[in-house]
């Protein structure tokens, strides 16, 4: 009760000080309330990035960095959202089999997820579903749903100092450490799909990258960043996928489905 009153108490005080606005998400096709501009956004993932690069040892090799940067353009070039810039940066950790998004344009994959990933299909598959994750603009609407009192109190008497871009880049890391919803990863999916297409890559790219990811799960416990990005949900995946690049689900397919919907009945 107390979050939603907080909720509604931040989306007056916003629209008082004209900060709330209804865009039509081309992503998600739906009509959106955004408290937070694009422009904030932007400012708020470039705060968080400098806290992902001092966390983390950023990859040496330029050559690499470039083929990432190179492949995350192409995909940035024709998803459905063009008002931020993006970034593309490798991560040094070989034993992170994962890759990330922040608000306002920002991937990252670890050197242990581009290892997996065996030609630039692969590569492109993977930093397509980061780029849906920010074309949806999922992190961030996180973020807006998460505001609480404080927040309320930095948006109101200080929209736009730096104050508020802090707070906003430290709440933002918080919610990295959250997993997306499992209807958040299967947009992203398909979104990607959609992306690797546009782009001119092999969308089976796709079905290969969630595979490996079920190979690492199957063969060491999950890892806290493997954990919160890609979701306990990967059967679940590798069929939406499957049926988004052909057209249909294999019998194998309706299996997992069944089994990872008893499972979660079983966790309910």
């Amino acid at each position: 009760m107390r979050v939603c009153k907080a909720l509604v108490l931040l989306t007056v005080a916003l629209i008082t000080h004209g900060c709330v606005s209804s865009n039509y998400n081309l992503a998600t096709q739906r009509q959106e309330i955004e408290f937070i501009s694009s422009e904030k956004e932007e400012e708020i993932g470039k705060n968080v990035a400098k806290q992902v690069e001092r966390k983390f040892e950023i990859e040496p090799d330029v050559l690499l960095q470039e083929r990432v940067r190179e492949v995350g353009k192409k995909i940035a070039d024709v998803c459905d959202r063009k008002d931020i810039e993006y970034h593309f940066e490798v991560l040094a950790k070989k034993d992170e089999v994962n890759a990330f998004s922040l608000p306002g344009g920002y991937v990252f994959i670890f050197k242990g997820m581009l290892d997996k990933a065996k030609n630039d299909d692969e590569l492109a598959s993977i930093l397509a579903h980061e780029v849906a994750h920010i074309a949806a603009r999922h992190s961030i609407k996180r973020i807006q749903t998460s505001l609480g009192d404080t927040i309320l109190r930095l948006a109101i008497a200080a929209a736009k100092t730096d104050n508020w871009t802090r707070a906003m880049a430290n709440e933002a890391l918080n919610q990295l450490l959250l997993s997306y919803s499992r209807e958040d990863e299967i947009l992203a999916d398909k979104l990607g799909i959609k992306y690797v297409k546009l782009a001119g890559y092999n969308p089976k790219g796709a079905i290969a990258v969630i595979q490996s990811l079920i190979d690492v799960q199957r063969k060491a416990p999950l890892k806290k960043y493997y954990r919160y990005r890609t979701h306990p949900y990967l059967s679940e995946r590798l069929s939406m996928a499957r049926e988004e690049v052909y057209g249909k689900m294999e019998f194998r397919d309706y299996i997992n489905l069944r089994d990872e919907t008893l499972e979660e009945q079983k966790g309910n």
